[in-house]
């Protein structure tokens, strides 16, 4: 076992990988409403495929944590299936998803029997008419139902991903904290990142951690957990005394890539080492090629030992990715 270490002291241990760069929603942060050009089919790894190079990263790389990701994660049609590959691979290996939870009120019973560990979920409102101003989609309710269905099934602790836009729902934070309280989700507020198809993301207008605290704070009273952060992207606070919990995703103004842990599988085989990464290594056509599993696990040592110190995104010459978040992964 060689571990995925980079010049920077750290070493690589959660795996995102996405599973298809498709998703049944348009949110107006990720891409326009026609959708992107999707990946052609014989571009996608195979269901084998996956499942091999993740044998790769928990069997020889040190890899103990896989999230399933996308696109939308759940319109992959070999997911159940993937996931109870995987889990007979490592019987300990952490696995998650996260997810629209579109379709997850029929899934998630499957899922977990098949091993998934827990559930991701993005909602960034609990008003119905503000979800179809940001998805272009009236399908508010199924997401409700498959947070319901998650928890049901035992895919906790259920955590809630939200992002809030300037002027559309940034002044409901604090609605969005109590609906999740009131039903045990343990919500993560993001600042929205630099990864929108359209390159449209102005920092100017981004709502930043500071506002997002402030917002909170004028209804709960939060206090810094005193539980170690480690290499978790999220700053937690005990909301009334605790022990609920809130956490806000500072990736822009607060980033923490020297704790990064993260690498990123493509829905086509490339390995990025960094969310905000200028390039690839491509383990698809090595694969395909011929090579065996340890040439793969030695190409994905070399990717990871170029990783950057941080994302860059206050440098000046920051350009941001080429692939929108949606073909990337979160």
């Amino acid at each position: 076992m060689q571990p995925l270490l980079d010049q920077h002291g750290r070493t690589a241990t959660d795996l995102r990988v996405s599973l298809t760069d498709r998703c049944n929603l348009r949110c107006t942060y990720c891409m326009p409403p026609e959708g992107l050009d999707w990946l052609p089919s014989d571009e996608q790894l195979t269901d084998d495929e996956v499942v091999r190079l993740i044998g790769v990263a928990v069997q020889r790389l040190g890899v103990d944590e896989v999230r399933f990701t996308g696109g939308e994660p759940l319109v992959r049609r070999g997911l159940v299936d993937i996931v109870r590959r995987v889990r007979a691979l490592d019987p300990d290996v952490e696995m998650s998803i996260t997810t629209n939870a579109l379709g997850l009120a029929r899934t998630a019973h499957a899922l977990a029997e098949a091993g998934l560990s827990r559930a991701n979920v993005s909602l960034d409102t609990i008003r119905s008419e503000t979800f179809h101003q940001i998805t272009r989609r009236d399908r508010f309710a199924d997401v409700v139902e498959g947070l319901a269905a998650a928890e049901a099934a035992g895919l906790g602790p259920v955590k809630v991903n939200a992002v809030l836009l300037r002027g559309v729902n940034d002044d409901q934070a604090p609605e969005l904290l109590a609906w999740c309280l009131e039903r045990g989700y343990h919500l993560r507020f993001i600042e929205q990142m630099p990864l929108d198809a359209q390159h449209g993301w102005d920092r100017d207008a981004m709502v930043t951690a500071d506002e997002i605290l402030a917002s909170l704070s004028a209804v709960f009273r939060l206090a810094p957990a005193s539980e170690p952060r480690g290499s978790a992207p999220a700053e937690l606070f005990l909301v009334d005394g605790g022990p609920a919990t809130v956490g806000v995703i500072a990736s822009v103004t607060r980033p923490f890539c020297g704790d990064c842990d993260r690498v990123r599988l493509t829905a086509d085989g490339q390995v990025r080492n960094c969310l905000f990464a200028r390039s690839e290594s491509d383990l698809r056509l090595a694969m395909r090629a011929g090579a065996d599993d340890e040439e793969l696990a030695e190409r994905w040592r070399a990717a990871m030992w170029g990783k950057l110190p941080g994302h860059g995104i206050d440098d000046p010459t920051f350009l941001q990715p080429d692939r929108p978040m949606s073909a990337i992964g979160g």
